[in-house]
């Protein structure tokens, strides 16, 4: 049996601790996820506990900020054989006591919402993952709404949709899409960009988020055209409260593979338009 390691100094990660981080991940059973590891490392706050064996990484957490009104918390790990030893606690308690007055929020799995709620979390909505093929049916609905890949110039609006439907700035974030992404793609109705989304690699599959739509006919048009352009499985995390593009999405080819609480910490709610916001670019970072 490991010793507890209550008082190990937990230090910020850097690049340099990516393949530590995936390696972290993978000892949960987790995916290793490198690509998405070194956006988080580069945009965000990653917090970690060093092994005092020399074996990687007892523990990580990762910290999106979004200025004072909000950070997101995501990829809270702790290696298997230190779990059940109050790492996790600690952590959480060290990024909640460095957050201060600014609110908090992530996405719980079943086995993390106990933890989050004893520390003052509280649930405020819910994503339901999904995972599949498109059927060649459902490419029709690209011709539903005008799509197409997005340009260097179109950058400036898609932040400024981004802004106002997300309710935040998030910049950092949306600027580095063009090269994390292997498609961006746009929607646009009389010369008005409706929506925009990206599908980004994440081991065998290609993800899509951000899914940022005027309507849900728009979202259905971007997933298509993202399915069209790629030989992979996609995965997305949509929130539940868009019934009819999740039942649309199920009708034509994938399926449900998990369910994750979105919880807040010092706030009521989260910023933002919901109606418009159909999936995030990560659960890891909101």
């Amino acid at each position: 049996m490991p010793t507890p390691l209550p008082e190990l100094p937990i230090r910020r990660l850097t690049m340099d601790d990516l393949v530590a981080c995936a390696d972290l991940a993978e000892d949960r059973g987790w995916p290793r996820e490198e690509h998405k590891w070194g956006l988080l490392l580069a945009a965000g706050t990653v917090h970690g506990i060093d092994d005092p064996s020399g074996k990687g990484l007892v523990a990580s957490c990762v910290v999106t900020s979004y200025g004072a009104e909000l950070s997101a918390i995501g990829m809270m790990v702790v290696a298997h054989r230190y779990a059940r030893q109050g790492i996790g606690r600690r952590m959480m308690r060290h990024v909640v006591d460095e957050a201060g007055a600014t609110p908090l929020t992530l996405y719980a799995t079943p086995s993390g919402q106990p933890l989050y709620e004893q520390l003052g979390f509280t649930s405020v909505g819910r994503a339901e993952m999904v995972r599949g093929r498109l059927r060649d049916s459902a490419l029709t609905a690209a011709a539903d709404a005008t799509t197409r890949p997005a340009t260097a110039e179109d950058l400036p609006a898609i932040v400024r949709l981004d802004t106002e439907v997300f309710g935040l700035d998030r910049t950092h974030m949306i600027a580095r899409l063009p090269a994390f992404a292997d498609q961006l793609r746009v929607a646009e109705e009389d010369g008005v960009l409706t929506g925009y989304a990206a599908a980004w690699p994440n081991m065998d599959t290609h993800v899509v988020g951000p899914l940022i739509a005027g309507d849900t006919r728009t979202a259905k048009a971007l997933i298509a055209s993202l399915a069209a352009g790629t030989d992979r499985v996609l995965r997305t995390d949509l929130d539940r409260r868009h019934e009819e593009l999740l039942t649309w999405v199920k009708e034509h080819g994938m399926e449900t593979i998990a369910f994750n609480e979105v919880m807040v910490h010092a706030v009521d709610e989260l910023p933002g338009d919901w109606s418009r916001r159909f999936a995030p670019l990560s659960l890891a970072c909101g």
